[in-house]
């Protein structure tokens, strides 16, 4: 029979449990809760963007800057991670300043650990909008991820581009690569895939996982788990408004040709340009009448009196 537990064994390993969900946390921050992305209000304008280094707007710089690493606005450290040091003293504002991250466009401060490991970890590397293609220097706002592709998103996009995210680039749910019905769908290629076309010699699966994609190699999901929808459009064949026999578009212009009907709508049309025709030239014609109805031209060739010749005196 296996040992029976004590409670200090217990207590280490659900102590070591914690610890290691911890760490898979820090890995997996939001992007919305990293401190290069969060909120910041200017203390010159008053107003709200991206926490960086000089204002968007007025081009002020802050007064209490915020580490874009770690987050902290005052430094207390009184062990040597600091380049600069400052035993016994809390250095606030400019003295905590060490360098300005080019991704982000936020003030890292002078620890070590910061300066050395926050240019090659900054969420915001290749921030650029999938809608509008600006980067974070090219707006004052922050950056978000879509719910759906993960792709970077600006203040301004995020919500329009969400809400028209989950539709395909096809007109059905079938597979891209066969006729079948496609049972994976990728967000990012917005195509379907059924079981056989989803496995890629290029891009392996993990156990445990969604297979990739086998054209970009994002990870996939189940179409039945999304709020999928096809590409609808609002011309040609498919006008989104079916008639009663269930003919639309084209199809039924070339219904109605077949059964010896016509089209109301177009006669209806042309009926209406040809009235406004008439009423044109009758308005044209009084107007050009109007000048010369004072006018006694008396007997001329256009008023009948060919023969009339005039009397010599």
């Amino acid at each position: 029979m296996p040992k029976k537990k004590t409670g200090a064994r217990k207590k280490a390993e659900n102590r070591k449990e914690r610890e290691k969900q911890l760490k898979a946390a820090r890995g997996n921050v939001d992007l919305a809760k990293h401190p290069c992305n969060s909120s910041m209000e200017c203390d010159k304008c008053q107003r709200r963007q991206k926490n960086r280094a000089f204002c968007y707007f007025c081009s002020s710089v802050q007064k209490l800057p915020m580490c874009a690493h770690c987050g902290k606005t005052k430094c207390m450290m009184k062990s040597s991670d600091c380049v600069i040091k400052h035993p016994a003293v809390y250095s606030t504002g400019m003295a905590m300043v060490g360098a300005i991250c080019d991704f982000c466009e936020a003030w890292v401060c002078h620890g070590k650990k910061c300066l050395s490991s926050h240019a090659c970890t900054c969420p915001l590397i290749s921030a650029d909008c999938i809608e509008c293609e600006r980067a974070v220097w090219d707006h004052g706002g922050r950056i978000f991820s879509c719910s759906f592709c993960y792709n970077f998103l600006c203040e301004d996009d995020q919500f329009e581009h969400q809400a028209s995210c989950q539709v395909l680039e096809a007109e059905t749910f079938k597979c891209a690569s066969c006729n079948r019905l496609g049972q994976h769908s990728c967000l990012r290629c917005k195509a379907c895939f059924c079981d056989d076309h989803v496995r890629s010699k290029v891009f392996k699966a993990e156990k445990g996982k969604e297979p990739p994609c086998p054209k970009c190699g994002h990870e996939t999901q189940e179409t039945k788990n999304l709020s999928m929808s096809t590409r609808s459009l609002k011309f040609g064949r498919q006008t989104g408004t079916e008639e009663e026999d269930g003919a639309s578009g084209y199809e039924n212009y070339w219904k109605n040709l077949a059964s010896g009907g016509n089209n109301d709508d177009y006669d209806e049309e042309e009926d209406d340009e040809e009235a406004d025709e008439e009423e044109y030239e009758e308005d044209s014609d009084t107007e050009a009448s109007k000048p010369f109805s004072h006018l006694h031209l008396g007997r001329t060739y256009a008023s009948g009196y060919a023969d009339y010749e005039e009397t010599e005196d």
